[in-house]
């Protein structure tokens, strides 16, 4: 047996040797699933079962890392969007506001100056 089993072909050697003496690999098929695992990310194997476990464990928890991070991430622009919008709106309500209070002002100015005019007329 290899001191170190680098690939998924080691691996079968190693299991198919054990296998001819009668024996079998501790854990094959959850290691040559993490190796498979390893070897689809692209990250070299570290040659024992326990350094391949760890390292794809360390792999997972760096995805989920991620994710959690990008969820973060995500929810905060989403709370930026939402509050540009109330802030869009508060902006076009205090517009509406202003256009309101000019109108009824002048309404309320030609009001005043039709009836001074009303008033003077004979």
């Amino acid at each position: 047996m290899p001191d170190q089993i680098r690939s998924i072909e080691d691996l079968e050697e190693v299991r198919a040797a054990a296998a001819a003496q009668g024996a079998s690999v501790t854990n094959y098929n959850e290691w040559y699933q993490i190796m498979q695992q390893l070897e689809e990310l692209g990250v070299e194997s570290t040659g024992s079962y326990a350094g391949d476990k760890a390292k794809i464990e360390e792999v997972q928890q760096s995805v989920e890392d991620y994710i959690r991070e990008a969820q973060i991430e995500q929810a905060a622009e989403e709370r930026r969007k939402e509050s540009n919008q109330v802030k869009e709106v508060s902006e076009t309500d205090s517009e509406q506001t202003v256009k309101a209070n000019v109108a009824n002002a002048t309404s309320s100015q030609l009001m005043a100056d039709y009836m001074k005019i009303y008033h003077l007329l004979p």
